[in-house]
């Protein structure tokens, strides 16, 4: 029993720093949809060439990365000290946003960081990879290599704070049987593969499945604020294929016009179904933003 409170009063002085968040997100995402590799530090991120990717769990607040295209003929990008933190050094969900310039040369820039979010779902088609780790996601499907170790004859306590729990394991020195197995754990999702590859100059498929959709929108709805709102539904809606109601479900959770009227205009390329694009006017209080997006329609069209 000595060892017990020995080693919870160990424990205690690490509590507080149980709940601080330790690892940062970063998403790549290309807005033609150029597919690329990605190195950070040196080490290859995917084996095949992706136009949206995410790494998950980086533990370090910066990275020194290359874009490697696979299309040969376009220059590689590379970024010393890309940041997954904020300015205050808290560890961040980060995206960057490759385009190509008026000449064509492909540039990455900073697009939006939001607080780390637990359980995120990433959207149909983006390809996750958590760092350090033989894990492979697409779409809600993942394949994980595990290692489950069983231990007989030994004692245990469970220790729990609030918003931290805790189990301790102690192996008596007599009498020990331990045996370590490996499993692989595959869990697919019926929503992998649901979008089409898309055309570089807009969206060409399906829109996104209701239950990704869904997933999406309460990402979207759980932003404090609507500039980050805006970044977050831009996300989705550039690593996605839209409807125009969809369009019009994410426009209804901004509280101001100016942030409905960005995102409206943004989507549309993004849209499957853009002659139904009219019913988005429906979401605006002032005439003026109606005549404003009916005006960039126009604009878009051959």
């Amino acid at each position: 029993m000595t060892k017990y409170f020995l080693l919870i009063a160990l424990c205690i002085p690490f509590f507080g720093q149980a709940q601080m968040q330790r690892t940062g997100n970063l998403t790549i995402f290309s807005e033609d949809g150029d597919k690329f590799f990605l190195v950070l530090n040196g080490e290859k991120q995917n084996e095949e060439p992706q136009s949206n990717i995410r790494i998950e769990e980086l533990p370090q607040p910066y990275y020194n990365a290359k874009i490697i295209f696979a299309d040969q003929s376009m220059a590689s990008i590379s970024k010393n000290n890309l940041l997954v933190t904020d300015a205050d050094g808290t560890f961040m969900d980060v995206t960057y946003k490759i385009r190509r310039d008026k000449q064509g040369k492909p540039k990455m820039n900073y697009f939006s960081a939001i607080p780390v979010q637990e359980n995120f779902i990433a959207p149909s088609g983006t390809y996750v990879h958590r760092f350090g780790e033989r894990i492979d996601v697409v779409g809600g499907g993942v394949v994980r290599q595990t290692t489950t170790t069983t231990t007989t004859n030994a004692a245990s306590a469970s220790i729990n704070v609030p918003g931290v729990s805790m189990n301790v394991v102690i192996n008596e020195p007599d009498d020990v049987f331990t045996s370590s197995s490996t499993t692989t754990t595959t869990t697919s999702s019926s929503n992998m593969g649901s979008n089409p590859p898309r055309g570089r100059n807009g969206c060409n498929g399906w829109p996104m499945r209701q239950n990704d959709f869904n997933a999406a929108l309460a990402t979207i709805k759980d932003a404090a604020f609507d500039d980050t709102k805006l970044s977050t539904a831009k996300t989705i809606a550039s690593a996605n294929c839209l409807s125009t109601d969809q369009v019009v479900a994410i426009c209804n959770l901004f509280s101001f016009e100016e942030g409905k009227l960005d995102f409206a205009k943004y989507a549309y390329r993004f849209t499957t179904d853009q002659g139904n694009y009219f019913k988005v006017s429906n979401v605006f209080s002032f005439d003026s933003s109606k005549t404003d997006l009916s005006e960039f329609i126009r604009t878009q069209r051959p």
